[in-house]
């Protein structure tokens, strides 16, 4: 531990540090590949793995089963609607749920028999729901407008907070990377999309901000009397920030990433919990790839934005010269002190 502690105070002085301003154009190619690959993804897949919520159709909840074999879900389907591809899951340890396209009143309950006599179960344990696809439409139009909204309002709050639209414009670039990124790893494990996972995407767009602006907060202390200085171009004194509160990062990461890690690992992963899978996955993925967006993406493109000012241009002058000056000063040093 002292060890680490050591690390995050040579970051915070200096006296160790990492480029990562210095290697923007890298970082934005490693994060365009990856925003483009994440787009690919759910078009090569036919779109992502909607949930029962957005499609509409009909769910069964069978309670105690005896087995969560699904092969047996499926056939109680098939036989009574033929062609029919259900979605059967284990939701909990005794618990499956078995989705389909939407169903007659006949066909519900010959298929409630069909469960209740495949897993062993009694009739009370068999449930069965109807979500219309109108409700369906509302969930996803909610959703959109909600992400909307909260897009322009951070957009908006960032701007009026830092005082400069170019703060707004990376910690929004950052954001974006964040939702592409984590919608692509979302559409690849085919995990379904659920309410619960857009509550997770919307939280997970939070703490990238959050995250953001911690750093801008320091960048902007940094640079707050840039013009008198000829210590550290702004570049320079962006990336020292990014350093400075990189160890702050990593343990705000670390602390929202393990009950997370819990819940989908241990929760959904080993004890069946597969309600909880859509969020906890959301979040995961999110966390990661929004601390990762604010050093490698957020940081760089502001100092980017920002390096072409006049008043910048001609301090970063100022500091080329001042250490152009050292320089000489010190080769001069050198000669008339050199033994004869």
């Amino acid at each position: 531990m002292s060890g680490f502690a050591n690390f995050g105070n040579e970051l915070y002085t200096g006296k160790r540090s990492y480029n990562f301003v210095g290697a923007k154009k890298l970082w934005f190619i490693i994060a365009a590949v990856a925003v483009v690959l994440s787009i690919i993804i759910p078009l090569a897949k036919g779109g992502f793995n909607l949930g029962i919520e957005f499609r509409g159709g009909s769910e069964f909840t069978v309670s105690n089963v005896q087995t969560t074999d699904a092969a047996l879900g499926e056939e109680a389907v098939t036989d009574v609607v033929q062609g029919s591809v259900p979605r059967v899951a284990n939701v909990a340890g005794t618990t499956m749920r078995i989705q389909t396209d939407k169903l007659t009143d006949d066909e519900t309950l010959r298929i409630k028999e069909g469960l209740t006599s495949a897993y062993g179960v009694t009739d009370n344990e068999v449930t069965s729901t109807f979500v219309g696809p109108t409700w369906g439409a509302d969930v996803t139009k909610q959703a959109l407008i909600g992400l909307v909204v909260f897009v322009l309002l951070a957009s908006v709050l960032m701007a009026l907070y830092f005082r400069t639209w170019k703060m707004s414009l990376s910690a929004i670039a950052g954001m974006a990377v964040t939702m592409f990124i984590t919608a692509g790893v979302y559409a690849l494990s085919d995990f379904e999309v659920t309410p619960s996972a857009i509550i997770g995407f919307l939280t997970v767009l939070s703490y990238s901000l959050y995250d953001t602006v911690v750093v801008f907060d320091k960048i902007r202390e940094n640079t707050a009397d840039l013009d008198a200085s000829t210590r550290r171009t702004f570049a320079e004194e962006v990336n020292l920030a990014v350093n400075q509160t990189l160890v702050r990062s990593i343990n705000t990461m670390m602390v929202a990433i393990l009950p997370v890690g819990a819940i989908l690992f241990i929760g959904a992963g080993l004890l069946g919990a597969g309600t909880l899978r859509d969020l906890s996955l959301a979040l995961f993925v999110g966390i990661l790839i929004g601390t990762a967006a604010t050093i490698f993406v957020a940081a760089p493109m502001y100092a980017w934005l920002r390096q072409n000012e006049p008043d910048l241009a001609r301090q970063a002058k100022r500091v080329e010269h001042r250490r152009a000056g050292a320089g000489s000063g010190s080769g001069s040093s050198a000669v008339e002190t050199a033994p004869a």
